[in-house]
């Protein structure tokens, strides 16, 4: 029995070596691929439903006590009065009856245009910016801390300020793109919603959030209140300006919105501002939904130039 454990142990020690060296290998390479998926932060505020449009209730027009239109003679006989031509009358009346209450009421049975399936412009708006932007992006984190996303004249503030942070920074544009789509209502929120989802995807943890008022505090080191790293000499400097050249920020703006929005093909600077004084001009009446999405939002974390290119193909320079 013995002779037999000693041959096993004889035939197993020369694969120890390699299944140990095999086993540190899977370690490190699969180890650092998590932590490098890991280090992806994003930034998200916004909120709001996607309700009907606003409507105006009024009573309906009333004559002679009935619902008689008031230039709308009334006949002094019931439903059941003798003759073919007191049946035709009685039904003439009611073809009336019932064409005047649906050109005065919604299908709903609301007074309104009848239209309860409007059209609604979902706007999709991305700016890259180079990793400079450092102080753009704290100003994004600020306005997180800060904001109101549980009313509608709240989520318009912070379209405003986002739109008026990026556009007084136009020197750390590197890329640009914006789209529209014009859903029926009842599907508006499943577009929205899916472009909200494919933009958080694209990072590992939302590491600041404030969503319809509820607030969600950064929990890496590095986030938001940290102060950004200083150079204490020329060649740290240097150096910085040298990682800031290949590292971006992408801030994307999803808006709902009651309002008919048009932008131009993302080709310059000059067509990003027009977006932009466009999307933060949007009044809080017309507003359904928003959200603004950042990555990075951890102040040590970035984007490089082949994220930009996996993750954000349909930005241009500007």
């Amino acid at each position: 029995m013995v002779p037999m454990f000693k041959r096993m142990a004889a035939m197993i020690k020369p694969l120890i070596k390699p299944l140990l060296a095999a086993g540190l290998v899977f370690t490190l390479v699969f180890g650092q691929a998590h932590d490098a998926l890991a280090a992806r932060s994003g930034g998200r505020m916004g909120g709001g439903s996607f309700r009907g449009p606003s409507r105006s209730y009024g009573a309906p027009m009333r004559s002679n006590g009935g619902f008689f239109p008031s230039f709308m003679p009334f006949y002094g006989f019931g439903l059941g009065g003798g003759g073919m031509f007191s049946l035709l009358i009685t039904i003439a009346i009611a073809s009336y009856l019932f064409q005047a209450f649906r050109n005065t009421f919604g299908s709903d049975g609301l007074e309104g245009n009848g239209d309860n399936n409007p059209t609604i412009s979902i706007a999709k708006v991305q700016v890259g910016l180079m990793a400079q932007a450092r102080s753009l992006q704290l100003e994004l984190d600020r306005i997180a801390f800060n904001a109101d996303t549980n009313t509608d004249k709240g989520r318009a503030h912070v379209l405003q300020e986002v739109s008026l942070a990026l556009l007084r920074h136009p020197e750390y544009w590197a890329y640009g793109a914006a789209q529209t789509d014009r859903p029926k209502l009842n599907t508006a929120e499943g577009v929205f919603n899916r472009l909200a989802l494919a933009e958080r995807s694209k990072f590992t943890e939302e590491t600041l959030s404030n969503l319809n008022g509820q607030m969600k505090k950064p929990s890496l080191a590095g986030s938001a209140g940290d102060k950004l790293t200083v150079p204490q000499t020329a060649g740290e400097l240097l150096e910085m300006n040298e990682s800031a050249n290949s590292e971006y920020i992408v801030v994307t703006l999803l808006v709902g919105t009651q309002a008919k929005l048009q932008f131009p093909k993302i080709n310059s600077d000059e067509d990003m501002k027009q977006v932009l004084r466009q999307i933060g001009s949007l009044s809080a009446d017309n507003l359904l939904a928003i959200e603004v999405i950042w990555a990075p939002q951890a102040d040590d974390d970035n984007l490089s130039a082949d994220d930009i290119m996996a993750n954000y193909p349909d930005m241009r320079l500007v």
